[in-house]
Formats: structure tokens, sequence, C-alpha cells
């Protein structure tokens, strides 16, 4: 799944969106930012939106009067993608690289090695029972 890459601004505008099921009114969108200390403009939240519907990671949908924005990309699908550009521009694709590098500078611990690799092992389960 190709996702375009998004800015720091439009980041945080989408994880807003996730984290209200995927859909916002422009009015909540608004007080949660507010309520984050962020005192954008009116304009440069439009501007913003507008960027990631014309990217494909948001619709729009009229209620009335009241623009709802809803999330076409799941953040799921999002953070999968951008690890796989990540990978192929730092790594050429190979996982084990990262993971190695990680280790190195010890910023996957014993404790957390062990963690994914029950992770694994229950999903290889589910998926072995999924065929």
């Amino acid at each position: 799944m190709m996702v375009q890459q998004v800015s720091d601004s439009e980041l945080e505008l989408m994880k807003l969106i996730w984290d209200n099921k995927g859909k916002l009114l422009y009015a909540a969108l608004m007080d949660q930012l507010k309520a984050k200390g962020r005192t954008w403009q009116k304009n440069t939240v439009i501007t913003l939106l507008s960027r990631l519907v014309e990217k494909g990671l948001l619709k729009t949908s009229k209620i009335g009067r009241r623009n709802e924005y809803i999330a076409v990309v799941t953040e799921a699908d999002y953070q999968a993608a951008q690890i796989k550009t990540f990978l192929d521009k730092l790594y050429e694709g190979d996982a084990k690289g990262l993971v190695a590098t990680l280790i190195q500078r010890e910023l996957l611990t014993p404790g957390d090695y062990e963690e994914l690799k029950k992770f694994w092992e229950r999903e290889r389960e589910t998926n072995e029972r999924d065929l």
C-alpha cells in the first residue's frame, strides 16, 4: 500500500482523527487542538486538512453545514507503510538490520525481545489456524 508522506502538523491532525474512531467534526478538531495548547489559525488547519484530503488520507462529509473529516487510511496501515518506506530507505528492506541496530544501541531490551518472541509465536499460531 502506497501512502504519501505527511508533515508533522498533518500527522498531528491525523492522530486526533484516529483517536476519535476515524471521524471528527471540524469544530471538535479545533477544540481538541486548543486543549492540547495548539493555537493554530483556522486557515492553517483548513490548509492542512485540505492537503490530507489531496494526499488521500482523509475525505470530507457534510453534516448540515458542518464538515466531518473521515480517515481513509487507518493508523495501523499508515504506520506499516511508513515502516516499509523507512526499511527500504535505510536498510534496503532488511528488517534484520533494523533489529540488529536496535539491539546494538540497546533500544531493544532483553525483556522487549522476550515479549516480541511471544507476540511472534501467537501471531504464527493465529495465522496457522486461519489457513
